[in-house]
């Protein structure tokens, strides 16, 4: 490699880059900066903002330093007086239109354009008393905020809407002062990644809206965070002013999320604060009635006495952290007593006898290492936007095939549709020229289960299945595993590591509900908001309910207990590919409001049965004994599970796959409470509704 290497001179010093490479990757490779707008290292090269020009030894003048490619020799001047000049020059037209916004702009301390114009602008402007140009607003949707007389057409939002979200209805229209930035037709935008935008953009052209004039980065402490609106574990920041999570906003990990996030993560902040259960309370009558903690303890020791185990239920939400998990599950089966514990109230009846059956074993960065995927039962998209842009990235970059057996779905990308049905799948195990029809020259293909096939009632016959079809065609080896199941919700795969389901003869969740209306459910926990809607539990004799939000489920309960919300405690929070990593406390708990465990931990005392945990470090000793991956030195680390036998060997049944997200905005409790996912629902489905008419 070395001997193919390129070797240039930029402002005294030499470099080596590999042949390709442009001026900006060389100076980026020394230190050396060079003011951009329009060039970003994951976006393709538009060289429309003149930002970056250099002085090149024998070049008749400037060149573009980010779509200017290296050859041998080559001696670059990046401080030269022409170079400066040029800069000067550059910003001088840039700021003939650009407004003085900046006492009112909420990019203001975080605009790459003031920083541009103190280190390399002028002090001078031959700007005279002309009017300045003007453009209107767009209407982009709930989300990004347009002011578009800030644009000064770098082009980074187009081209990520384009390349990245895949959605091509955003982009330039007419040119020179002409030029507008936006839908072609104004509408909202269609994506789930559409705040990405906001992060790209280098000036106050696209601001986040709902955080409109809300507070200054300065004002703000960050906090590092995970997000938990999906299964990916996205890398986030939540910036904090008095008490208050103000925004969210994407922290890069190239083997997860890159540097983006979805839109559910960076703009639900608002369901936060909205609606919160702030202190304990009991029923009195019809009402609900404020109490101390004591109080509600007593109320609810004294009702659980003399109580029959097999007539205590517990369902538990799919939103929660590795502390909650394992405190609420002990707490259940051993301070309780009762083994009717469920998790899976989606109805999934995978078990967490073999942690290979239920992560994803290739791991997310290792899409950019396979030929080809196929898609089992999974809307990509919707289940997981980012993974679903890595797969696009890679199938414009190195053209991989992508292939599904499910219900269709509405992907910014080709897809080979190879049927409805889980019976599919036998045909690809059967017969070996239709598989290698499908996927010539496959080395490594990753196989991605989704919700559509993990939440059926044959969903461990659909897994043996693909077990068998990874295994097969030698997907399965010690430098690759091709057999993934992508976890739809953040606490899919922490709730299967602690067996929080019937390990014994409890009733599962799927037959809850069937449960309670035959009058068998003496007493139901209800923690957090989970899958079963509120009406087909609220017969159950006795209800508690712990939670963060007064939701409908406190609204039948006798007894509520207030918890703390993802951004409120310090938490193990574990990804789809089974990943653990740690997220700090950004806030306290609202009021009288506390952390999880504790509420667990001091239920068990009362009961008589005391858990053997009294801080978070010996809770997370505890859980370290259950799975390697939960050993501090692992945490942030991808563990690659043991391979094992799973899966049932007989034939799915031929019923086709059904659409497994039909609400992407309002798919979890703090979703639901958010006024500003609501607007994006609302949108979304009147936007379908215009495609359908």
């Amino acid at each position: 490699m070395a001997d193919n290497m390129i070797t240039l001179t930029i402002d005294g010093h030499e470099v080596q880059v590999e042949p390709g490479s442009t001026i900006m990757q060389a100076a980026k490779k020394l230190e050396v900066e060079i003011p951009h707008f329009c060039y970003h290292p994951r976006l393709s090269v538009a060289g429309n903002c003149r930002m970056c020009l250099v002085e090149v030894e024998g070049a008749p003048k400037p060149v573009a330093s980010c779509a200017f490619p290296v050859s041998e020799g080559m001696n670059v001047k990046t401080q030269s007086q022409l170079a400066e000049q040029a800069h000067k020059n550059v910003m001088e037209m840039l700021l003939i239109n650009h407004p003085l916004d900046c006492p009112i702009c909420d990019q203001g301390g975080e605009c790459d354009l003031q920083d541009i114009a103190v280190g390399y602008g002028s002090d001078r402007s031959r700007y005279g008393s002309c009017s300045k140009r003007s453009v209107e607003d767009k209407d982009i949707g709930p989300l990004v905020k347009t002011v578009m007389t800030r644009c000064i057409h770098c082009t980074r939002c187009v081209r990520f809407a384009t390349e990245v979200a895949g959605v091509e209805e955003f982009g330039a229209t007419f040119r020179g002062q002409d030029m507008k930035i936006g839908t072609y037709v104004e509408k909202a935008l269609d994506s789930e990644l559409s705040g990405n935008m906001i992060d790209l953009c280098p000036v106050g052209a696209l601001t986040n809206k709902p955080f409109a004039f809300s507070a200054r980065p300065w004002e703000m402490k960050t906090v590092n965070l995970i997000d938990v609106m999906d299964g990916m574990g996205t890398n986030i920041y939540a910036d904090v002013r008095d008490e208050e999570v103000m925004r969210m906003r994407p922290r890069t990990n190239e083997e997860i999320n890159e540097e983006w996030m979805t839109d559910t993560a960076r703009f639900a902040v608002d369901g936060l604060t909205k609606n919160r259960l702030t202190a304990p309370l009991v029923r009195e009558g019809k009402n609900l009635r404020q109490v101390s903690w004591q109080k509600a303890f007593d109320t609810l020791t004294e009702h659980l006495k003399g109580k029959r185990r097999d007539g205590i239920f517990a369902l538990a939400s799919s939103t929660l952290s590795a502390e909650d998990y394992y405190s609420f599950n002990m707490f259940m089966k051993e301070s309780v007593g009762t083994d009717n514990v469920d998790a899976r109230t989606d109805g999934s009846p995978i078990r967490g006898d073999v942690r290979a059956s239920y992560v994803m074993n290739s791991g997310i960065a290792a899409v950019d290492n396979a030929d080809a995927v196929l898609l089992v039962g999974c809307d990509l998209r919707r289940e997981s936007p980012l993974l679903n842009a890595r797969v696009r990235k890679n199938v414009l970059a190195k053209n991989i095939k992508v292939a599904s057996i499910g219900a269709l779905t509405n992907t910014t990308y080709d897809v080979k549709d190879l049927g409805r049905s889980p019976m599919d799948i036998l045909d690809l195990i059967e017969d070996e020229k239709l598989f290698k029809k499908t996927f010539p020259k496959t080395k490594n293909l990753m196989v991605i289960m989704g919700a559509e096939a993990t939440t059926r009632t044959d969903a461990l016959k659909i897994m043996g299945a693909v077990r068998k079809l990874c295994q097969k065609y030698e997907m399965i080896r010690p430098d690759w595993n091709g057999y993934n199941l992508l976890s739809l919700k953040a606490g899919q795969v922490a709730a299967l590591d602690f067996s929080v389901y019937p390990v014994a003869a409890g009733v599962e969740a799927k037959d809850v509900s069937k449960s309670v209306s035959e009058g068998l459910v003496k007493t139901l926990f209800i923690y957090g908001d989970v899958e079963i809607p509120a009406q087909e539990l609220q017969d159950a004799e006795y209800i508690v309910y712990m939670g963060t939000h007064h939701s409908a489920y406190a609204d039948i309960a006798d007894v509520v207990l207030p918890t703390a919300a993802y951004t409120e405690k310090e938490a193990l929070w574990v990804n789809t590919e089974g990943r653990v990593q740690a997220a700090r406390k950004a806030v306290n708990p609202p009021m009288q409001a506390k952390e999880d465990w504790k509420i667990f931990r001091a239920l068990s005392e009362c009961l008589g049965k005391k858990l053997p945990f009294d801080t978070l470090s010996q809770l997370r000793l505890l859980i370290a004994k259950v799975n390697d991956a939960y050993l501090p030195e692992n945490w942030g680390s991808f563990v690659v599970p043991a391979w094992d036998k799973f899966g049932l060997t007989t034939k799915p049944n031929k019923a086709e796959f059904e659409f497994s997200v039909p609400e992407y905005y309002l798919s979890n409790g703090y979703l639901r409470q958010s006024k500003v996912m609501q607007d994006c629902a609302a949108k979304a489905q009147d936007t379908n509704n215009k495609k359908v008419s």
